[in-house]
Parts: C-alpha cells; structure tokens; sequence
C-alpha cells in the first residue's frame, strides 16, 4: 500500500490480510526500483488534491514496471494525471453512500453488479488516460472506476476496503487473486502470542502503569498484559475525571474484579480535569487539556511513595483509528486530536516509556483479540465510549446567536467535526424540522451534505417545547451542572435502549447536549444511533417512530431540555463524535 495520507490506507493493508496474503504499507514516494519483486501495489487515498503543488506524489515507474496498480480514491484520481487522463475541481463533494452503475467488465469485477458503494472525495476524473475504458459510474462521478487490463492498471474512486461498499471484499478478491496471482499464505492466527511477546520486549524488567477507562479497548489490552507479565508487574489506575457517565466508576470497579486484577486503584481527580477545562470551548483544545491532564495525574501518582520502588512505564488501550485521526501518519490529516495522542504522551512514546499492545488493531478486531483471551461478553459488547468522556458530548459557544432560515432548513450556529475527503472539517450544522425518516437518512441527508459547503451535519426535529425558528444558541462551556443534564439524558437513553433491545440494534450510541433552547430551557439533545465495524465509517440506524416518539418525551422531561434532534449524518461527512 502506497500511503498517500488516506484515513483508511492501514485499513486496505488488513483487508488484504484478512485474505490470508501479506500486504504492508510504504510511503508513497517509495521508489519504483524498491517494489519489483511484489506481487501488486496499491495507491491510498488522502486528504490533498492531486492538482494542488505539493500534494502528495508517487514514483511515476511504478505504473510502467507491469506490477498490477490500483488506484483507490486520490490514488485513482493520481494514476490518471500520470498517465494523461484529467483530473478536475468537483463542483460539490460526494461523501457517504452513492450507486455503482457498471458500464463493462474485467478480471476485476468478476461477480459484481451494480451495487451501494462509499464514497470521500471532491475532485473527481474528468477524462481516463489512453487505453483506459470507464469501467462505472456514481450520480457524482462520472468516472467512479477505469480500467487498463492490458497494462494490468485499475483506477476506482470509492473505497473498497470499508464494510459499507457490499461488494468491496470481491474487488479487492479479484485484485489480489485474479489480477496479482498472489497465494494464500499468511495466517493471523498467531497474533495474541505475538503481542504478548512485543509487550514483554518493550518492558523489559519494567512495570507496567496503566490507564483503563473500563471500555473495551483498555480491558483488552489491560488484560494482554496481565497474561503476559504477571499480576504483579501490573498496576490498573482508572481515573475519575468527572466527565464519565453515571455509576460508571462502579461498574469499572466490578470489571477488574472479575478480570483478576491485584493491583487496581482509582484515582478522584475531577476537580483537576474540570479546573483545567474551565471556559474552554474549542474542540480540540478540550481533547489537547484533557490528554495533558492525564499525563500529569499520572506523574502525581507515580510521584507518590507507592511507586518509588521501581521502573514504571505507561500503558495504553490505544487503537488504529486513535493514531489515524489523529494526524499519525506523515501525510495523513488531523480528524481531531485523541487524548493519547496529545504532545505529553507523543514525548513519552519517542522516549520509549509507553506500551500499546493494540495501536495495530482496529474495534472489531480488539474484541476478537478479547474473545481469544476469555474476557467476558459482557464487556467486550459495550458500546464504545470516548477516552475524553462526555466533555466531547457536551458542545459549548463562545458566542450566543439564532439560526439562519434557509430553503433546506435552518443553519445553526453550532459547528461539529467532520471528516470530508480524508479531510477535518469544522463546519454549522443544518436541522431540518421533520422527524427522521428512512428517505432523510438514505437521500436527504447526503444530498444536502454533498450540495452545501457550508455544513457537515444534518438534523432531524423530533420533538421541541418552543417552535424551532424560536431557539437560540447562548454563550456555554462545560460545567458540572451542563455534565449532569447530559448524564441524566444519557441514562434515560441507555435504559430505554436496553429495555426496547434497540441497544442491541446498533454499535454505538453517542447522546450529545448543545446549548440550544430558550431562556427557560436552554440546552437541547442529539440523539446519534450509528453501526459501524471498525470506527472508519459508519451509517444511521433509524429508531421506530413509535419509540422514539416515547424516548423524545422522557428527554423533554427533563426541566433544562427544550429540543431533541436526530442525527441524520453518515461517517462520512461526519465523524461518530461531534467533537
């Protein structure tokens, strides 16, 4: 895989693992002399424009040397300029769910039809090179695939490697297997005695200090290290930030019990992390304090005598997409900056004071990796739940203000993170004042996503104590009676969720606040039900007008809520998160 920044370039590399082939990832400058001997080589995606100077390039021998090439996304869009095709400005983006429409086939659409593809870029491939036919097209892309069998170079401008296109296994299939000639020889069987070993290298005859929130990610990698080092080189902090859901430290105590841990504390450091946020507003500098923040607890603790007697080392349950959003490869684009990602633990990393046994793996995957270890069901199927707690949940505003009545609906003036061509975005948010239908999720929503530059996010009203035209955003940041009106909120949703089965319905469930109301009740909810597999992509689950008619009803309940909305946005636009 030649990484020209893609989100989703670590990605291609463990689909084509998953074939049982070896595939790895090499920047994409890397020389054409450097990839004779391999089978295939495949061009990534990114969040630059190929017409742009200086955007990310490619070794122009590696379309001549007769290795099979294909081009994904920007790779799609860079093989065709090489090779004297165009490459032109999109007049709007296309992000999200789109149609493929085949024209003719190849080896490389054995046992493909037209079907739902995803998509993430706005320049689009004007014209294909000679010797090149359009394979299919997009309502957007005119040319969404292009083919050269003969010179054994393929060009598509979705993403194949992501769980949403239905037939991106059998292209990818038909590449590595039809096209390339590659074996089935590379087994990922081994892979919980493999981390074990890496983690027992990186220790040495060190302890390990780590963080667990009580998610999936650090109890899995809490427990490789466990099985690794012992009970008794391993020390579980769990840290009270005050930004955690309600009766969450309870329930964490009760999972490193049952785990069999000896060395587990809890560390009560809410009025750190809420002193240290305090009138803070911006997205990114909420993740940056509270990344920060943790670095210095955990200097506190190890300060403390306890910790005096030996060498620590940290711990994280870091995982791909942590590392991938967060800037983490050379030509990759900030998302938004993870807490262990932040500058404090970036220098710890560099100084080899850190252990991640799962910075590799992907969600799925860490729960597989769980499954191996004899972890119970009954935390490995949680729904994931962010590093920096609800204070990503809880949006704030520097300024107060209205909305702006449009033909579409009404910009507000509240911004969310998107990511758009492997690309951050920070853009208003549109609502729209129906309650969310099937049509909205699958049509509406992207139309207006792709159509206006303006937004990244689309709405949907489903039930308000004031006319929507009426609210107003005020002037907010986090405080601690914000955290309780959206603790309470989230507990109403969990609860119906687990009694309705719907949580059993979707993969994760984010319920955010925003300081949207009236004078008497000035905040509102976000209601945003996704399935995903992995983190990379995700789609809307619609819940049942009648459910959430009565879910809307327990929210408005609460004395401070004046609206509640359903989040209508696919990832991409948008991110899972809001912030």
């Amino acid at each position: 895989m030649l990484d020209t920044g893609g989100q989703y370039t670590h990605l291609i590399a463990r689909r084509v693992r998953e074939l049982g082939v070896y595939a790895d990832v090499a920047p994409s400058d890397t020389p054409a002399a450097e990839l004779r001997t391999r089978k295939g080589i495949i061009i990534s995606g990114g969040p630059a424009s190929v017409l742009e100077k200086g955007s990310p390039d490619i070794d122009a021998g590696v379309l001549h040397t007769g290795i099979p090439v294909l081009g994904i996304c920007y790779g799609h869009q860079l093989m065709a300029r090489h090779l004297g095709g165009k490459v032109h400005k999109g007049e709007r983006g296309e992000y999200g769910p789109a149609h493929l429409t085949l024209a003719c086939d190849d080896a490389l659409w054995n046992g493909v039809q037209d079907s739902q593809i995803w998509m993430s870029h706005f320049d689009s491939v004007a014209a294909v090179p000679a010797g090149f036919r359009v394979i299919g097209s997009s309502e957007v892309s005119g040319v969404a695939a292009m083919s050269d069998p003969q010179r054994k170079l393929f060009g598509i401008q979705f993403h194949p490697e992501v769980v949403h296109t239905q037939a991106g296994r059998q292209i990818l299939e038909n590449f590595v297997f039809q096209i390339c000639g590659a074996n089935k020889d590379w087994d990922i069987s081994q892979r919980v005695p493999i981390v074990e070993d890496q983690i027992r290298a990186a220790a040495g005859d060190r302890n390990i200090f780590f963080f667990v929130s009580g998610g999936v990610d650090s109890t899995v990698a809490y427990t490789l290290c466990l099985r690794a080092l012992g009970p008794d080189r391993v020390y579980g902090i769990y840290v009270d930030t005050g930004l955690m859901r309600s009766s969450e430290t309870g329930f964490v105590r009760e999972i490193f019990r049952e785990l069999g841990a000896k060395n587990f504390l809890v560390d009560e450091a809410e009025q750190e992390f809420m002193s240290a946020l305090s009138g803070v507003v911006d997205p990114e500098q909420k993740r940056r304090i509270i990344g920060e923040q943790f670095v210095k607890v955990q200097e506190r603790i190890l300060a403390t005598e306890h910790f005096l007697d030996g060498h620590w080392i940290l711990g994280q349950g870091t995982i791909y997409p942590d590392t991938i959003e967060s800037g983490g490869t050379a030509k990759a684009d900030l998302i938004k900056t993870h807490h262990n990602r932040v500058a404090g633990i970036q220098a710890l990393i560099d100084s080899g004071r850190i252990i991640e046994p799962l910075t590799s793996f992907y969600k799925d995957e860490v729960r597989a990796i769980g499954r191996e270890l004899g972890v119970p069901e009954k935390f490995l199927e949680r729904h994931p739940f962010p590093g920096p707690g609800l204070a990503i949940r809880c949006l704030c505003s520097e300024h107060g203000g209205s909305g702006t009545q449009t033909f579409d609906g009404v910009i507000l003036p509240i911004r969310s993170v998107g990511v758009q061509g492997d690309a951050r975005s920070y853009r208003n948010v549109l609502a729209i004042p129906e309650l969310p239908t099937r049509e909205h999720i699958e049509k509406t929503a992207p139309a207006l996503a792709n159509k206006r530059a303006d937004i990244n996010r689309v709405i949907a009203l489903c039930g308000t104590k004031s006319p929507l035209a009426s609210l107003h955003v005020s002037a907010a940041a986090i405080t601690k009676a914000r955290l309780d009106i959206l603790r309470e909120a989230d507990a109403i949703v969990r609860e119906f969720c687990e009694q309705t089965g719907f949580e059993q319905q979707v993969w994760q469930f984010p319920v955010v606040l925003i300081p949207l109301g009236t004078d008497d009740a000035g905040e509102s909810v976000i209601l945003r039900p996704i399935n995903s597999v992995d983190g990379m992509t995700a789609d809307v689950v619609l819940m049942k007008e009648s459910a959430l008619q009565q879910l809307t009803g327990k929210l408005l309940a609460i004395p401070q809520i004046c609206a509640v909305f359903y989040d209508l946005t696919h990832k991409p636009p948008g991110t899972i998160e809001w912030e």
